[in-house]
């Protein structure tokens, strides 16, 4: 396959990525004009869709998606079907917040099974998301919302770590005090721990999601449309972010 793909580049992708679910096909695999590249242009597609909703037609949409065992003992399992549900509903909160397509979403969150139903929500209505470690300072928060202009961020209560519990809410509450772009912040209840909730800004995972519709069409997306940002870790300076756009980190990944 190497051989394959180092002989013919443009014809191995354009096979690798006809696997996928695609709302318009592309004109071309690659343009590369040095340094500048662009993968599928004109191809329409969605990772939340490719992800979930291209397997419901078959036996997969009652095979585990996610196995979860948190580390107080929890455990959860989400069925694909299961999994599009939740997703749909998160995205539908989203939007209720005045996320659109093209809005960038900041994630500060432990390792629950929310934490993929935030990412693939964002991915199902082309918000682009960053990822933000559950450990980092406010500092580094303030670093990261403010490069990439969130509207909008992700986290919980707290979260346990060898048996500690990890506060979150309160590193963000610090870190907003510096991010002017943040509209909303979504609060997921994990350990239960007593959080400060501000008025008009922060919401509930919980009770957003008993009011969401079950049902959000994926957004046909173009190749090129972000889908993410991932910042370095700042240990030498200003954090840089890289940006992953949908067509070629679906077809890579």
């Amino acid at each position: 396959m190497c051989a394959e793909a180092e002989a013919a580049p443009e014809k191995f992708w354009g096979e690798v990525a006809s696997e996928l679910h695609w709302f318009e096909p592309w004109q071309k695999v690659l343009d590369w004009n040095a340094p500048w590249v662009k993968w599928f242009v004109g191809g329409k597609l969605n990772l939340s869709y490719n992800c979930l909703d291209r397997h419901m037609a078959g036996w997969r949409r009652n095979k585990a998606a996610i196995i979860w065992e948190g580390e107080p003992g929890e455990v959860e399992t989400l069925t694909y079907q299961q999994l599009l549900v939740e997703v749909q509903k998160f995205a539908n909160v989203l939007k209720s917040l005045g996320v659109k397509t093209g809005d960038r979403v900041a994630i500060y969150m432990g390792m629950t099974p929310a934490l993929p139903i935030a990412l693939l929500a964002c991915a199902r209505i082309g918000a682009p998301h960053t990822v933000i470690f559950g450990g980092f300072s406010a500092n580094a928060l303030v670093d990261r919302i403010n490069d990439c202009q969130a509207t909008v961020v992700v986290t919980q209560d707290g979260g346990w770590r060898r048996g500690a519990e990890i506060k979150l809410k309160p590193v963000v509450d610090e870190a907003l005090r510096h991010c002017a772009s943040i509209k909303h912040c979504v609060v997921y209840k994990r350990t239960g721990s007593a959080v400060e909730m501000v008025h008009g800004r922060d919401v509930w995972w919980h009770e957003q999601m008993e009011l969401a519709a079950p049902e959000c069409p994926a957004e046909p997306l173009d190749a090129e449309h972000p889908l993410y940002l991932l910042y370095t870790s700042g240990t030498t300076g200003k954090p840089k972010g890289i940006l992953h756009t949908t067509g070629g980190y679906s077809v890579g990944g």
